[in-house]
């Protein structure tokens, strides 16, 4: 077989392997839909709609599967049922797209690609350590003994985002002298929930939802049941004071229960930041790389 007769076999029996001839349109197109998914993944993580947004993706995947084993009856179903799910999604989620739009109309998109806008000090505050807990704890137990009213929202991988809006922007960093002030009777910021986010506390005078669980005891105020009703809806780990007892309460998962002294609430978080330390070994090395770089240009524009 001569060379031509050879290139024909490969051209018959192999066209597959063929690439496509790119041009500088399609480089183009390419970085402009990464974008657009780049930004509507960034979009999505930080609202309510991630955790339905996953619901969705749970049924696609039952829908491949359904194709996969030739569940007719069940394909049928679904296809007939898709114009129905793009307008019920539609509604469940406008009030996230409103707040997409309003926030596209006024953001600077490509500051958000930027490797090298924090520093190693804004990348720490984003991990919960042992001595946020430790500051958060003698908080929680100095306004005990006082009979002061606390509640303190403890973000972990479902983001708060959406209800840190309902209150007063701080971005301090956690301690329990700063907490004690906020909740302090006859201030501005005593009402309401405190978000801590990583090792600073985000936001104050947040409103959550109430639980609507009939099982909750009657005694139980409305500062236990937003406690509760937060947890019901995401992964977040809650902190009470009560005002009228004076009792250290955690809720998270939808159940309440008391903690009767620092060590127990010491054991109740000692896991946040346990998972943080096995969680970014490698992220770590990443984060000071990316800070000796920054030094060094640092240096050269100097």
């Amino acid at each position: 077989m001569n060379l031509t007769g050879f290139q024909k076999a490969i051209e018959k029996y192999l066209y597959w392997l063929s690439l496509p001839s790119i041009g500088l349109t399609d480089i183009l197109e390419i970085i402009i839909i990464s974008m657009i998914v780049y930004q509507a993944i960034r979009w999505v993580q930080f609202t309510k709609a991630w955790t339905l947004f996953k619901g969705i993706l749970i049924l696609l995947l039952f829908a491949l599967f359904a194709a996969i084993l030739q569940l007719n009856t069940i394909l049928w179903l679904m296809v007939n049922s898709l114009s129905i799910g793009i307008t019920a999604a539609l509604i469940i989620f406008q009030p996230e797209l409103r707040r997409a739009l309003e926030r596209l109309g006024r953001a600077h998109i490509f500051s958000n690609f930027n490797i090298f806008s924090s520093s190693l000090n804004e990348v720490d505050d984003l991990l919960f350590t042992e001595k946020t807990a430790k500051e958060i704890i003698k908080a929680a137990f100095d306004m005990a003994r006082v009979k002061t009213g606390a509640l303190i929202v403890i973000e972990r991988s479902v983001p708060l985002a959406e209800v840190e809006r309902t209150g007063i922007h701080i971005d301090g960093v956690v301690s329990s002298q700063l907490l004690v002030n906020i909740f302090e009777h006859n201030t501005p910021l005593h009402d309401g929930a405190v978000i801590v986010r990583g090792n600073r506390i985000i936001a104050a005078t947040c409103y959550l939802p109430l639980s609507e669980n009939m099982n909750l005891g009657k005694e139980l105020g409305t500062r236990h049941r937003a406690a509760v009703g937060i947890s019901e809806i995401t992964d977040s780990i809650t902190i009470i004071v009560s005002e009228e007892t004076g009792k250290v309460s955690v809720a998270s998962e939808g159940t309440l229960v008391e903690a009767g002294s620092k060590e127990d609430l010491m054991s109740r978080l000692e896991y946040l930041y346990s998972e943080n330390d096995q969680s970014t070994t490698e992220e770590s090395i990443f984060n000071r790389w990316r800070g000796l770089l920054r030094n060094e240009r640092g240096k050269k524009e100097e």
